[in-house]
């Protein structure tokens, strides 16, 4: 099946020679399988392989992330039957099992779930990764409750005091290594793995020692453990990361590496601030399998998607994605690279940190201790025959000043600003010390972006909204009612927890420099009154794409209220 994938995907020109040779490269040294390998170098993504694979056997395809496994299927279809095959029994039906196969003409698996299970087989496809994916979720024990593991605890054996200095380092040490901090520790990362955390935050108080997970942007309280496991499990952390557990007064930053399973790999970046009442971790999780380089599936409406498309493709010139920390700025420019990277480039990234790893480019961690900022690795990019740089971040002027020049002598510059609009960040580079006439003549396009939670999928049903919060948002409901549209809000199920929210989707407003906005900036006009003409030349706000999602019923006004600002 991999050789004849392989062939396959070639002959269809979705993947290039040169790419299938490269992805048998990783897949040599990693013994993963091809498809899995494809996807992890960015070639082409899991649902794409799905799509071709049904289309060229003419069985239907399944998106196994939203698929619940019968546990009663797991008891009967051993793991390692499924690992052999790739595939994996997901309901069953009456006197039929459904089945999930990377290779549906494999008659050997459908003769031994037959076997197994007395049923008759209703063939699925799915990719490799993604099967991968749901054997490690279904087969995997259930993750120990918190209470059975603090229950192990017994209260005389821990006792640290609360001072900086009365710590004993060599008795902490013992203590964080002791099983059941590390059960509990273990816990916490793999429970904000299931539940789809981005940020895990641990925090001391003075009366109360927490963790929270951020899970689609919000917060919610996970477990508040006993204070006299304040230090053993932040130590405990801190070991995992590489970190000087002794150092208790200042900030340090490290990573945890975890493999999950055959093919599934979590990397956790560690923060640990000094606070009054102890030191405070956030851990942000890392999940290369999650990360998607599929433009057209970011939440691109059709327009916008194309300027960026004209302006990412263009000889030379700068590309700035803009929004707050935590918006999938770098998603953004992930796909436009992914997009980019073809054998005839030359590409190099200036990040801090470098998040993920992208097969073909040239990625640089930043080390401002040592003099490699944003503004150094951008000199030594232009010495080195670049095509397309990308900068993690402009913030001062001087890396604004040479990204601008790169941009003005044949590269193409891709990089984020922190600013709340597309038009807001034209006065962000004029208040850094850029010349009015430099901006115009370097800038092609600028995309400020945000993320709203999807109504989950399970639970949502169609809704009214108020006319008064439509009118809130800038709408009507008479708009609504033309479009045809059919709002939707999750009424609260097992699946999103009960918040009626599952997944983010993007919103942007791709703002391109039409040589009418050129003029006006050239005029000194204000941010406003840039928005206003580039809306009227067809721009849509991060309000107005917001409004869109709620007619298609992908959110609630509530959620578009609480991430953009009224226009």
């Amino acid at each position: 099946m991999t050789t004849r994938l392989g062939e396959l995907l070639v002959r269809e020109k979705l993947i290039s020679l040169q790419q299938l040779r490269q992805a048998q490269d990783e897949q040599r040294k990693s013994g993963a399988k091809l498809g899995y390998a494809l996807a992890k170098l960015g070639f082409i993504s899991d649902g794409e392989i799905t799509n071709f694979l049904s289309t060229q056997y003419r069985v239907p395809a399944v998106d196994l992330t939203q698929v619940e496994i019968d546990k009663e299927l797991t008891k009967i279809v051993s793991r390692d039957v499924c690992e052999r095959h790739h595939i994996i029994a997901m309901a069953r039906s009456g006197s039929s099992v459904a089945v999930a196969m990377a290779d549906p003409t494999n008659l050997n698996a459908i003769d031994d779930i037959k076997f197994l299970t007395g049923f008759n087989v209703d063939v699925y496809v799915a990719s490799e990764g993604s099967i991968a994916a749901a054997i490690e979720k279904a087969y995997t024990k259930e993750a120990e409750t918190y209470d059975s593991m603090l229950a192990d605890f017994d209260e005389g054996d821990i006792d640290f005091e609360i001072g900086d200095d009365a710590v004993n380092v060599h008795e902490l040490e013992k203590e964080a290594e002791g099983a059941p901090v590390v059960r509990l520790v273990n816990a916490i990362l793999v429970n904000a793995m299931q539940k789809g955390a981005s940020d895990i935050h641990i925090e001391p108080y003075e009366k109360k020692f927490r963790v929270r997970y951020r899970v689609d942007g919000v917060l919610l309280q996970e477990m508040e453990p006993p204070m006299k496991l304040k230090n053993p499990l932040v130590s405990r952390v801190k070991i995992m990361s590489s970190l000087d557990i002794s150092e208790r007064r200042l900030p340090q930053d490290g990573r945890i590496k975890l493999k999950l399973g055959r093919d599934r790999e979590m990397d956790f970046r560690v923060s640990v601030l000094p606070c009054q009442y102890g030191e405070k971790i956030v851990l942000r999780l890392l999940d290369k399998s999650n990360l998607q380089l599929d433009m057209t599936k970011l939440g691109f409406d059709s327009k916008p998607l194309a300027d960026f498309k004209w302006a990412i493709e263009q000889p030379w010139g700068m590309t700035l994605v803009t929004g707050p920390t935590g918006s999938g700025k770098t998603t953004t420019l992930y796909s436009a690279l992914s997009d980019l990277n073809r054998e005839g480039t030359n590409i190099s990234t200036a990040e801090d940190p470098v998040e993920f790893s992208l097969h073909g480019i040239n990625q640089v961690q930043m080390h401002d201790e040592i003099g490699l900022n944003f503004a150094a690795a951008l000199r030594s990019f232009l010495r080195q025959d670049p095509d397309i740089i990308m900068v993690g971040e402009i913030r001062d002027f001087e890396t604004a000043e040479i990204a601008v020049k790169a941009a003005l002598t044949g590269h193409m510059v891709l990089s984020t600003l922190h600013t709340n609009d597309a038009p807001a960040t034209v006065s962000r580079l004029l208040n850094m010390g850029v010349e009015p006439f430099l901006i115009t003549a370097s800038l092609n396009l600028v995309l400020a972006q945000r993320l709203a939670r999807k109504v989950c999928k399970d639970c949502a049903q169609p809704t009214r909204i108020d006319p008064r919060i439509l009118e809130e948002l800038g709408t009507s409901e008479q708009a609504f009612n033309q479009a045809g549209a059919t709002p939707m809000k999750g009424a609260g199920c097992k699946t999103c927890n009960g918040s009626g929210y599952k997944g983010r989707v993007a919103l942007y407003e791709v703002m391109r420099l039409t040589e009418p906005l050129k003029e006006l900036i050239l005029q000194g006009v204000s941010a406003a009154e840039l928005k206003a003409a580039a809306i009227r030349g067809g721009m849509a706000s991060l309000r107005m794409s917001g409004i869109n999602k709620i007619m298609q019923g992908v959110t609630t006004p509530e959620e578009i209220m609480r991430v953009t600002m009224a226009d």
